[in-house]
């Protein structure tokens, strides 16, 4: 690019306009701003894109091209999971958040009030009465960073280093955890036996120094944790908290973690009223007890309830807002930046549509539709299950002879993504209340037909190379 071209699509590239800007700021070159980052870092060329498409419906025409090679699970049957999940969205969700009152440009974040505040309280309220939980914060980023700040938060309050890892995490929210907590705890996984925690092992690494148990239920796998309880026991007997991960789709059937001993409890809202949208709209949540402790320990926002000056009248805002990084900035016990409030007001009114009743035939539907789809899988020859757990949702099936990989190939080419590829042998597979028994029984026989092929193939291969040793 030369200093005479101006971009169509960049304002402020004219070179006047460009030497005006820099004149205004003392710098000589737009390379002043890059003096900071190391040469190696620099790419130290041009970037690889195609030229400007000056008349605008012809970029258009190619920015649609680009789009219409995306395919959704409207179109696909889909069985993939692991953490953006193909539930059903009401119309009305979309119908509210798309209001001026809650839609902006940042991240539904309400910096003045037009029923934004109420609408939060309420999300609060209803998340709080699914978890049995009395504090639930203003969501935060993602799922991810909720969990780390649930450690981080059992860190400051116990003063302690390790957190023991006792679930099969999704490895990518593994790695986000232990980036975002690394300069302050030390997290060990405790490998799991038949899908869920081992309490023999966590009861030998348990000690004095351990700040948090941390437990995710249902697993990477989907396994429900069926000794939360003791877990909980043997946590708490070493001065440790309890930090639990989970979806909240299920808690209207399932026990939530806070009846069994949980201290803290995080997850991911993307399940409740939340599209896909090639990689999901996502929310972080936390939830703790009414103990000042820890809600004084929580780095983001809290909407409450209180009287005005009017009689009668009430309003809402934040609650301790000085505990809050926004409030203490650089001297902050941990920063919490975006704020992800529009995806809270969308769970809130999913939640109020799908009441206590609605939300407990959810659950009792994902539990039966994930028994119905590993019952089916099951019975294939040369399939088999992952572990023994009770199951919400996700399940991981082994392959004896093909690889997951080529069952996922052969799948695709019948219009059907079979699940995520684990390892070799192991395919992740998800079912939600959009996933039918006719699409069950598709899945199965699409892989029945693909490990017979595999077996036909493999025979083909033999009798070949036979053939070859006779010619010898």
């Amino acid at each position: 690019m030369t200093e005479t071209f101006v971009h169509p699509y960049i304002p402020n590239t004219a070179p006047a306009v460009k030497a005006e800007m820099l004149a205004a700021v003392g710098a000589a070159s737009v390379e002043d701003f890059y003096a900071d980052v190391p040469a190696e870092l620099r790419l130290q060329r041009a970037l690889d894109v195609p030229a400007p498409l000056p008349a605008e419906q012809d970029l258009a025409r190619h920015v649609r091209g680009i789009l219409a090679q995306n395919r959704t699970t409207e179109e696909r049957l889909s069985f993939l999971g692991a953490g953006t999940y193909n539930h059903y969205v009401p119309a009305v969700v979309d119908e509210v958040i798309r209001r001026s009152e809650f839609l902006t440009a940042y991240a539904g974040e309400p910096y003045e009030d037009h029923g934004r505040f109420q609408a939060l309280f309420e999300y609060q309220s209803l998340m709080a009465e699914l978890l049995a939980m009395d504090v639930v914060n203003v969501p935060t980023y993602d799922g991810y960073q909720a969990a780390a700040t649930g450690l981080a938060m059992a860190g400051r309050l116990t003063g302690r280093r390790r957190v023991l890892a006792v679930s099969d995490v999704l490895p990518e929210k593994a790695s986000k955890v232990r980036d975002y907590t690394r300069a302050d705890l030390d997290i060990e996984r405790v490998a799991t036996v038949d899908g869920t925690a081992d309490l023999t092992s966590l009861a030998e690494r348990l000690g004095d120094d351990v700040a948090a148990v941390w437990i995710e239920t249902p697993s990477f796998t989907g396994a429900v944790e069926a000794r939360l309880r003791e877990i909980a026991d043997l946590a708490h007997d070493a001065g440790a908290i309890v930090v639990v991960g989970t979806d909240p789709v299920g808690y209207g059937v399932l026990t939530p973690p806070a009846l069994h001993g949980a201290d803290i409890v995080t997850g991911d809202i993307q399940s409740l009223g939340l599209h896909q949208w090639f990689g999901g709209a996502h929310a972080g949540f936390i939830a703790v007890h009414d103990d000042p402790r820890f809600v004084m320990e929580l780095p983001s926002r809290l909407f409450g309830l209180e009287s005005t000056d009017v009689p009668g009248e009430y309003g809402f805002g934040d609650v301790a807002y000085d505990r809050t990084s926004f409030a203490h900035r650089e001297d902050g016990k941990e920063w919490v930046g975006t704020a992800a409030a529009l995806w809270g007001i969308a769970a809130g009114v999913h939640l109020s549509l799908m009441g206590p009743q609605g939300m407990a035939e959810l659950g009792e539907l994902l539990l039966a539709r994930t028994a119905y789809a590993q019952q089916r899988l099951a019975a294939i020859p040369g399939v088999a299950l992952g572990d023994r757990a009770l199951h919400l949702r996700e399940f991981t099936v082994r392959f004896d002879a093909a690889r997951a990989a080529d069952v996922v190939t052969s799948l695709r080419a019948d219009g059907i993504e079979p699940g995520v590829v684990v390892d070799e042998r192991t395919l992740l597979v998800c079912v939600t209340d959009a996933t039918s028994a006719a699409d069950i029984d598709r899945l199965a026989a699409a892989v029945a037909a693909a490990l017979d092929t595999t077996k036909e193939q493999a025979a083909c291969d033999v009798l070949s190379d036979d053939g070859k040793e006779e010619s010898k």
